[in-house]
């Protein structure tokens, strides 16, 4: 492999890693001040014990999300300098602004909420959480603000020489309509995935009978955001599809492996076959109109093929291939797709169960929920394959190549060292963040403390 390819491989395994933790903070923290939310206006010791469960899921969380986040940045000066020196005007303004401005405030409130129980006024440490909550929302916003320049290049002029991008309008990033479109699709997908561990985790101990009561509650919490932020995860995903054939259309051509164009287009369910080097594989239950719909949101709209955008892009960036990977492109969009809807069916099927005052009994849906755990994590891999992966070979869409991006001086040696003790690395952490998670998520909700239950606590101040 070349330092090309290992560098791609590295940031993927970093990215991949990293972003199996910013949703389920994201939603697992909007989820904790709904449940403290509820105890500070009903003073139920019950919200106040599943607050302080689930919220110690969500410290074990963010400990080892930001590890594993950290790496990244790194990453873009040591593999990627050529990258960096192109794009660092703008690339670096809003993840400056993330790191300085939501990155602190989410972790700086976290800490006042960790600590400051029983040393705060409930109202106070009740809008720390919520702090919390609106810090990695912010977090979010600015490096997916980031990212979506790279995808449509926006608000910027390239200086006299050529070889560098120079910020001309901040405005016109944060309002780039790729953003706007996948920042919601993100904030909804976080959802969902903090919706499935917490019903998972609920339905555990409603198996085994351990505070049914409480437990019934957070299962309820969980189905109640899930099926809303399903919907919306699968319109969102849907509007996206739109913005790609307007603005990447080679990359919703390789998600169904069009090789042609055609109006109106016709959506695959599987294939048997396709890949770069199989222009004709064997598309099983094809839905007419359906590719149309989900990529120009008309009936009857035009999904221009890979073979013609190929001779697009040659005659205008010149030779070379511009396909990218379509056995990923293919797969990931339809993983993400169909273990949305069965998220959803999950969560109709709970909402049943709730309405026949059920939920706490029925043992198959348990068993289901538990092993659902599982799916939201691979619906954000597959759709962060999807859109990084649908951008190649471009690292910034129609301005820098990924080949032109990557470190001169970096030797194929180093990063195959890199590499080996960055997964050495996250396997450890993966397993201690396994073993954390499923401890606390096992174990018996503690007891509220006698000075929780005081509505006015003393300020307690320490030096």
């Amino acid at each position: 492999m070349s330092a090309v390819d290992l560098a791609r491989l590295q940031f993927a395994t970093t990215s991949i890693y990293h972003f199996l933790f910013v949703p389920l903070t994201i939603g697992l923290a909007f989820l904790t001040a709904l449940l403290q939310t509820a105890w500070h206006r009903s003073d139920r010791p019950e919200y106040l014990r599943l607050t302080r469960f689930f919220g110690t899921l969500l410290v074990i969380n963010v400990a080892v999300g930001v590890v594993t986040g950290l790496v990244q940045e790194f990453q873009f000066g040591m593999n990627w300098s050529v990258y960096s020196r192109f794009v660092g005007d703008v690339f670096g303004a809003p993840l400056a602004i993330e790191g300085l401005a939501a990155f602190f405030l989410e972790s700086i409130f976290l800490g006042l909420w960790l600590f400051g129980w029983d040393r705060l006024s409930r109202r106070v440490h009740l809008a720390t959480i919520w702090a919390v909550a609106v810090g990695g929302v912010l977090s979010a916003a600015f490096i997916m603000a980031a990212n979506s320049w790279m995808q449509r290049p926006v608000g910027y002029q390239l200086n006299a020489a050529g070889d560098r991008a120079q910020l001309t309008d901040i405005w016109a990033v944060l309002t780039n309509e790729v953003f706007l479109w996948a920042y919601l699709h993100v904030l909804a997908a976080s959802l969902v995935t903090a919706g499935v561990v917490m019903l998972a985790v609920s339905a555990w101990h409603l198996r085994r009978r351990s505070s049914p009561d409480m437990f019934e509650r957070s299962a309820k919490l969980a189905v109640v955001v899930l099926i809303p932020a399903t919907m919306l995860v699968l319109f969102f995903g849907g509007r996206l599809g739109i913005n790609e054939t307007k603005y990447q259309p080679m990359k919703i051509a390789a998600a169904e492996g069009q090789w042609n164009t055609c109006q109106p287009c016709s959506f695959s369910v599987f294939q048997i076959g396709g890949g770069n080097n199989d222009p004709t594989p064997t598309k099983i239950i094809q839905i007419p109109h359906l590719l149309s719909v989900l990529s120009t949101g008309t009936w009857n709209g035009q999904v221009v093929g890979l073979n013609e955008l190929q001779a697009q892009y040659q005659q205008q960036y010149g030779p070379g291939n511009y396909i990218p990977n379509i056995f990923i492109q293919y797969w990931s969009m339809r993983t993400m797709a169909y273990l949305g809807v069965v998220v959803l069916l999950l969560s109709l099927w709970g909402a049943w169960l709730i309405w026949r005052k059920k939920l706490a009994t029925a043992k198959w849906f348990q068993r289901a929920a538990i092993w659902a755990t599982v799916l939201p994590f691979l619906m954000n891999t597959a759709g962060w394959m999807l859109t990084e992966n649908g951008r190649q070979p471009w690292i910034v869409q129609g301005l820098q190549l990924v080949r032109n991006a990557v470190s001169p001086s970096v030797s194929v040696t180093t990063i195959v060292i890199s590499l080996s003790v960055f997964v050495l690395l996250y396997v450890v952490l993966a397993v201690v963040d396994m073993m954390l998670m499923l401890h606390f998520a096992r174990k018996e909700l503690a007891p509220v403390p006698v000075a929780a239950e005081d509505e006015s606590p003393v300020l307690h101040f320490t030096y």
